[in-house]
Protein backbone atom coordinates (compact mmCIF):
# COMPACT_ATOMS: atom_id res chain seq x y z
CA UNK A 1 0.00 0.00 0.00
CA UNK A 2 1.39 3.39 -1.03
CA UNK A 3 2.34 5.41 1.80
CA UNK A 4 0.26 8.65 0.25
CA UNK A 5 -2.31 7.02 -0.56
CA UNK A 6 -5.68 7.00 1.68
CA UNK A 7 -8.21 5.02 2.02
CA UNK A 8 -11.75 4.98 2.24
CA UNK A 9 -13.86 2.09 3.79
CA UNK A 10 -17.75 2.46 3.18
CA UNK A 11 -20.00 -0.07 4.88
CA UNK A 12 -23.86 -0.45 3.67
CA UNK A 13 -26.12 -2.39 6.19
CA UNK A 14 -28.89 -2.99 4.29
CA UNK A 15 -32.10 -5.23 5.04
CA UNK A 16 -30.97 -8.39 3.62
CA UNK A 17 -27.20 -7.87 3.00
CA UNK A 18 -24.03 -5.74 4.48
CA UNK A 19 -21.22 -5.10 2.35
CA UNK A 20 -17.56 -3.56 2.42
CA UNK A 21 -16.22 -1.74 0.03
CA UNK A 22 -12.92 -0.43 0.35
CA UNK A 23 -11.25 1.83 -2.30
CA UNK A 24 -7.54 3.51 -2.45
CA UNK A 25 -8.01 7.34 -2.86
CA UNK A 26 -5.15 8.68 -4.59
CA UNK A 27 -3.28 12.17 -3.95
CA UNK A 28 -4.75 13.26 -7.48
CA UNK A 29 -8.19 12.19 -6.70
CA UNK A 30 -8.28 8.96 -8.95
CA UNK A 31 -9.26 6.08 -6.77
CA UNK A 32 -9.40 1.81 -7.58
CA UNK A 33 -11.35 -0.62 -5.69
CA UNK A 34 -8.90 -3.08 -3.12
CA UNK A 35 -11.41 -5.12 -1.91
CA UNK A 36 -15.12 -5.50 -2.14
CA UNK A 37 -17.32 -8.20 0.41
CA UNK A 38 -20.44 -9.03 1.38
CA UNK A 39 -22.34 -11.06 3.45
CA UNK A 40 -26.21 -11.83 3.49
CA UNK A 41 -27.26 -11.20 7.50
CA UNK A 42 -31.33 -10.58 6.25
CA UNK A 43 -31.49 -8.58 9.02
CA UNK A 44 -35.10 -7.50 8.03
CA UNK A 45 -36.26 -11.19 8.59
CA UNK A 46 -39.44 -11.45 10.87
CA UNK A 47 -39.26 -8.24 11.81
CA UNK A 48 -43.41 -8.28 11.76
CA UNK A 49 -45.50 -5.19 11.88
CA UNK A 50 -43.96 -4.25 15.48
CA UNK A 51 -40.69 -3.48 13.14
CA UNK A 52 -38.60 -5.27 15.94
CA UNK A 53 -35.15 -6.68 14.84
CA UNK A 54 -34.73 -9.94 15.88
CA UNK A 55 -31.97 -11.82 18.03
CA UNK A 56 -30.78 -14.33 15.29
CA UNK A 57 -30.51 -11.83 12.56
CA UNK A 58 -28.74 -9.01 14.94
CA UNK A 59 -26.58 -12.37 15.81
CA UNK A 60 -25.69 -13.03 12.00
CA UNK A 61 -24.77 -9.04 11.56
CA UNK A 62 -22.78 -8.59 14.04
CA UNK A 63 -20.93 -11.94 13.16
CA UNK A 64 -20.31 -9.81 9.50
CA UNK A 65 -19.45 -6.84 11.00
CA UNK A 66 -16.57 -8.42 13.26
CA UNK A 67 -15.62 -9.76 10.00
CA UNK A 68 -15.18 -6.33 8.75
CA UNK A 69 -13.31 -4.95 11.70
CA UNK A 70 -10.85 -7.39 11.18
CA UNK A 71 -10.81 -6.27 7.66
CA UNK A 72 -10.28 -2.91 8.06
CA UNK A 73 -8.09 -2.94 10.78
CA UNK A 74 -5.42 -4.12 7.95
CA UNK A 75 -5.73 -0.66 6.79
CA UNK A 76 -3.59 2.12 7.89
CA UNK A 77 -5.14 5.71 6.92
CA UNK A 78 -8.01 4.63 6.56
CA UNK A 79 -11.62 6.54 6.95
CA UNK A 80 -14.98 4.43 7.17
CA UNK A 81 -18.27 6.00 6.32
CA UNK A 82 -20.90 3.28 7.62
CA UNK A 83 -24.67 3.59 7.09
CA UNK A 84 -27.92 1.58 7.54
CA UNK A 85 -30.91 1.52 5.22
CA UNK A 86 -34.51 0.86 5.73
CA UNK A 87 -34.33 -2.27 8.55
CA UNK A 88 -31.97 -0.56 11.00
CA UNK A 89 -34.32 3.01 10.13
CA UNK A 90 -38.01 1.38 10.44
CA UNK A 91 -36.73 -0.69 13.62
CA UNK A 92 -38.19 0.03 16.92
CA UNK A 93 -35.13 -0.76 18.69
CA UNK A 94 -32.93 0.65 16.58
CA UNK A 95 -31.14 2.42 19.08
CA UNK A 96 -30.36 -0.58 21.19
CA UNK A 97 -29.18 -2.14 17.90
CA UNK A 98 -26.35 0.46 16.85
CA UNK A 99 -25.55 0.92 20.40
CA UNK A 100 -24.52 -3.17 20.43
CA UNK A 101 -23.16 -2.48 17.06
CA UNK A 102 -20.70 0.21 17.92
CA UNK A 103 -19.44 -1.83 21.26
CA UNK A 104 -18.85 -5.18 19.92
CA UNK A 105 -17.18 -3.62 16.47
CA UNK A 106 -16.75 -0.15 17.43
CA UNK A 107 -18.43 1.19 14.23
CA UNK A 108 -20.44 4.15 14.37
CA UNK A 109 -23.46 3.59 12.14
CA UNK A 110 -25.41 6.64 10.67
CA UNK A 111 -28.91 5.79 9.73
CA UNK A 112 -29.86 7.47 6.57
CA UNK A 113 -33.55 8.43 5.82
CA UNK A 114 -35.13 6.84 2.35
CA UNK A 115 -34.69 10.29 0.64
CA UNK A 116 -30.77 10.71 1.26
CA UNK A 117 -30.69 7.07 -0.09
CA UNK A 118 -32.59 7.58 -3.26
CA UNK A 119 -29.88 10.42 -3.57
CA UNK A 120 -26.74 8.99 -3.60
CA UNK A 121 -28.24 6.21 -5.46
CA UNK A 122 -28.96 9.03 -7.98
CA UNK A 123 -25.71 9.86 -7.72
CA UNK A 124 -23.60 6.99 -8.06
CA UNK A 125 -26.25 5.73 -11.23
CA UNK A 126 -26.35 9.08 -12.81
CA UNK A 127 -21.73 9.63 -12.98
CA UNK A 128 -21.03 6.14 -14.72
CA UNK A 129 -23.98 5.81 -16.88
CA UNK A 130 -25.63 8.10 -19.02
CA UNK A 131 -29.53 9.28 -18.08
CA UNK A 132 -31.08 12.18 -19.48
CA UNK A 133 -34.70 10.92 -18.54
CA UNK A 134 -36.06 8.00 -16.90
CA UNK A 135 -36.64 6.07 -13.14
CA UNK A 136 -34.33 4.73 -11.08
CA UNK A 137 -35.22 1.99 -9.44
CA UNK A 138 -33.03 0.40 -6.53
CA UNK A 139 -34.92 -2.68 -4.75
CA UNK A 140 -33.84 -3.78 -1.28
CA UNK A 141 -34.52 -6.07 0.91
CA UNK A 142 -37.39 -3.68 3.16
CA UNK A 143 -37.35 -0.51 0.87
CA UNK A 144 -37.16 0.19 -2.51
CA UNK A 145 -36.00 4.32 -3.45
CA UNK A 146 -37.37 5.58 -6.75
CA UNK A 147 -35.92 8.68 -8.48
CA UNK A 148 -37.33 10.16 -11.41
CA UNK A 149 -34.91 11.71 -13.77
CA UNK A 150 -35.70 14.61 -16.53
CA UNK A 151 -33.17 16.22 -18.25
CA UNK A 152 -30.38 14.09 -16.44
CA UNK A 153 -31.33 16.01 -12.64
CA UNK A 154 -33.45 13.94 -10.03
CA UNK A 155 -36.94 15.88 -9.70
CA UNK A 156 -38.62 13.17 -7.82
CA UNK A 157 -37.22 11.19 -5.26
CA UNK A 158 -39.40 8.71 -2.88
CA UNK A 159 -38.27 5.85 -0.23
CA UNK A 160 -41.42 3.12 0.15
CA UNK A 161 -41.04 0.91 3.03
CA UNK A 162 -41.48 -2.86 0.40
CA UNK A 163 -38.60 -4.62 -0.37
CA UNK A 164 -37.90 -7.81 -1.99
CA UNK A 165 -37.77 -9.63 2.25
CA UNK A 166 -40.81 -8.12 3.29
CA UNK A 167 -42.73 -8.84 -0.07
CA UNK A 168 -41.67 -12.58 0.37
CA UNK A 169 -42.30 -13.00 3.92
CA UNK A 170 -45.58 -11.48 4.41
CA UNK A 171 -47.20 -12.95 0.79
CA UNK A 172 -45.41 -16.68 0.96
CA UNK A 173 -43.04 -15.80 -2.07
CA UNK A 174 -40.03 -17.90 -0.76
CA UNK A 175 -40.63 -21.03 -2.11
CA UNK A 176 -43.73 -22.46 -5.00
CA UNK A 177 -45.96 -19.54 -5.32
CA UNK A 178 -49.58 -19.55 -5.18
CA UNK A 179 -51.50 -17.55 -7.74
CA UNK A 180 -53.52 -15.82 -4.50
CA UNK A 181 -50.30 -15.05 -2.68
CA UNK A 182 -49.17 -13.69 -5.82
CA UNK A 183 -52.16 -11.69 -6.71
CA UNK A 184 -52.29 -10.03 -3.33
CA UNK A 185 -48.46 -8.84 -3.49
CA UNK A 186 -48.64 -7.71 -7.07
CA UNK A 187 -51.92 -5.67 -6.00
CA UNK A 188 -50.03 -4.65 -2.67
CA UNK A 189 -47.13 -3.30 -4.61
CA UNK A 190 -49.27 -1.91 -7.53
CA UNK A 191 -51.22 0.10 -5.02
CA UNK A 192 -48.07 1.65 -3.61
CA UNK A 193 -46.58 2.59 -6.74
CA UNK A 194 -49.76 4.06 -8.36
CA UNK A 195 -50.00 7.00 -5.35
CA UNK A 196 -46.72 8.37 -7.50
CA UNK A 197 -48.36 10.27 -10.34
CA UNK A 198 -45.21 11.65 -11.47
CA UNK A 199 -44.24 8.05 -12.66
CA UNK A 200 -46.87 8.75 -15.47
CA UNK A 201 -43.64 10.81 -16.81
CA UNK A 202 -41.98 7.83 -17.64
CA UNK A 203 -44.67 6.26 -19.87
CA UNK A 204 -42.85 4.23 -22.86
CA UNK A 205 -39.31 5.42 -21.35
CA UNK A 206 -36.11 3.72 -19.35
CA UNK A 207 -35.80 2.56 -16.03
CA UNK A 208 -32.48 1.93 -14.31
CA UNK A 209 -32.43 -0.79 -12.22
CA UNK A 210 -30.25 -2.04 -9.35
CA UNK A 211 -30.39 -3.77 -6.15
CA UNK A 212 -29.80 -7.66 -5.54
CA UNK A 213 -32.67 -9.16 -6.93
CA UNK A 214 -32.62 -6.57 -9.95
CA UNK A 215 -29.36 -7.90 -10.71
CA UNK A 216 -29.71 -11.29 -10.11
CA UNK A 217 -32.68 -11.01 -13.28
CA UNK A 218 -29.66 -9.19 -15.35
CA UNK A 219 -27.39 -12.29 -14.55
CA UNK A 220 -29.55 -14.95 -15.71
CA UNK A 221 -30.41 -12.80 -18.88
CA UNK A 222 -26.48 -12.61 -19.47
CA UNK A 223 -25.62 -15.96 -19.04
CA UNK A 224 -28.43 -16.66 -21.49
CA UNK A 225 -26.73 -14.23 -24.10
CA UNK A 226 -23.57 -15.61 -23.53
CA UNK A 227 -22.04 -17.15 -26.52
CA UNK A 228 -19.28 -18.87 -23.93
CA UNK A 229 -18.41 -18.99 -20.68
CA UNK A 230 -15.19 -16.40 -21.37
CA UNK A 231 -17.90 -14.14 -23.08
CA UNK A 232 -20.23 -12.56 -20.72
CA UNK A 233 -21.66 -9.08 -20.69
CA UNK A 234 -20.95 -7.09 -17.08
CA UNK A 235 -24.33 -6.43 -15.53
CA UNK A 236 -23.52 -2.93 -15.33
CA UNK A 237 -25.17 -0.91 -18.59
CA UNK A 238 -26.60 -4.21 -19.56
CA UNK A 239 -29.84 -3.90 -21.64
CA UNK A 240 -32.98 -5.91 -22.29
CA UNK A 241 -36.44 -5.37 -23.23
CA UNK A 242 -39.53 -6.07 -21.05
CA UNK A 243 -40.65 -8.53 -23.01
CA UNK A 244 -37.49 -10.66 -22.03
CA UNK A 245 -37.75 -9.68 -18.53
CA UNK A 246 -41.49 -10.95 -18.19
CA UNK A 247 -40.44 -14.17 -19.69
CA UNK A 248 -37.75 -14.73 -16.88
CA UNK A 249 -39.80 -13.90 -14.27
CA UNK A 250 -42.48 -16.20 -15.45
CA UNK A 251 -40.08 -19.00 -15.49
CA UNK A 252 -38.75 -18.00 -11.96
CA UNK A 253 -42.52 -18.48 -11.38
CA UNK A 254 -43.29 -22.15 -11.94
CA UNK A 255 -39.65 -23.00 -10.11
CA UNK A 256 -39.55 -24.00 -6.41
CA UNK A 257 -37.04 -22.35 -4.05
CA UNK A 258 -34.52 -24.91 -4.70
CA UNK A 259 -34.78 -24.54 -8.44
CA UNK A 260 -34.33 -21.22 -8.36
CA UNK A 261 -31.24 -21.29 -6.89
CA UNK A 262 -29.74 -24.24 -9.59
CA UNK A 263 -30.63 -21.43 -12.00
CA UNK A 264 -27.11 -19.53 -13.03
CA UNK A 265 -27.27 -16.18 -12.29
CA UNK A 266 -29.33 -16.80 -8.57
CA UNK A 267 -27.49 -16.90 -5.28
CA UNK A 268 -28.56 -19.50 -3.29
CA UNK A 269 -28.95 -16.60 -0.41
CA UNK A 270 -31.61 -14.82 -3.07
CA UNK A 271 -33.23 -17.96 -3.97
CA UNK A 272 -36.20 -16.97 -1.91
CA UNK A 273 -36.84 -13.60 -1.77
CA UNK A 274 -36.38 -12.78 -6.03
CA UNK A 275 -39.86 -12.92 -6.46
CA UNK A 276 -40.91 -10.68 -4.33
CA UNK A 277 -37.67 -8.21 -4.91
CA UNK A 278 -38.63 -8.19 -8.95
CA UNK A 279 -42.78 -7.18 -8.34
CA UNK A 280 -41.81 -3.80 -8.08
CA UNK A 281 -39.78 -3.59 -10.99
CA UNK A 282 -42.33 -5.49 -12.98
CA UNK A 283 -45.02 -3.63 -11.70
CA UNK A 284 -43.55 -0.13 -13.14
CA UNK A 285 -42.21 -1.87 -16.20
CA UNK A 286 -46.42 -3.33 -17.07
CA UNK A 287 -47.99 -0.30 -15.82
CA UNK A 288 -46.33 2.78 -17.70
CA UNK A 289 -45.23 0.20 -20.55
CA UNK A 290 -41.36 0.53 -20.36
CA UNK A 291 -39.92 -0.30 -23.24
CA UNK A 292 -35.88 -0.77 -22.22
CA UNK A 293 -34.62 -1.73 -18.60
CA UNK A 294 -30.61 -0.88 -18.04
CA UNK A 295 -29.53 -2.72 -14.95
CA UNK A 296 -26.32 -0.61 -12.80
CA UNK A 297 -23.51 -2.20 -10.17
CA UNK A 298 -23.50 1.28 -9.35
CA UNK A 299 -25.87 3.07 -6.42
CA UNK A 300 -25.61 3.86 -2.70
CA UNK A 301 -21.95 2.87 -1.76
CA UNK A 302 -20.25 4.97 -5.10
CA UNK A 303 -22.89 7.66 -4.17
CA UNK A 304 -21.19 8.12 -1.64
CA UNK A 305 -17.53 7.43 -3.02
CA UNK A 306 -18.48 10.34 -5.23
CA UNK A 307 -19.36 12.58 -2.70
CA UNK A 308 -16.00 11.77 -0.44
CA UNK A 309 -14.18 12.81 -3.89
CA UNK A 310 -15.74 15.70 -3.96
CA UNK A 311 -14.33 16.99 -0.58
CA UNK A 312 -17.77 17.12 1.23
CA UNK A 313 -15.92 14.82 3.89
CA UNK A 314 -18.23 15.69 6.52
CA UNK A 315 -21.07 13.44 7.55
CA UNK A 316 -23.68 16.80 6.84
CA UNK A 317 -22.13 17.66 3.52
CA UNK A 318 -22.21 13.94 2.59
CA UNK A 319 -25.92 13.21 2.88
CA UNK A 320 -27.27 17.02 2.18
CA UNK A 321 -29.75 16.44 -0.65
Amino acid sequence: MSKDSKYLAIIDLGSNSVRLKIDQINPDGSYQTKQYEKRYVRLSSDMGPEKVLQPEPIKRTLKALNEFRQICDQYKNLKILAVATAATRQAQNQTEFLKQVQEQTGFVIHVISGEQEAYLDYIGVSRTLAIDDGVILDTGGASMEIILVKDGQAEEVVSIPLGSVLLSQQYNLGDLVSAPDLFNAVVRVDRALSKKNWLNRVRHGKVIALGGCNRALAKIYRWRQAASSDRVAPVHGLTMNADEAFEIMYQLLKCTKSERAKIRGVNKGRADVIIGGLLPLMSIVRQHQIKLIQFSNSGLREGLLFRYLEHETSLEKLFTL
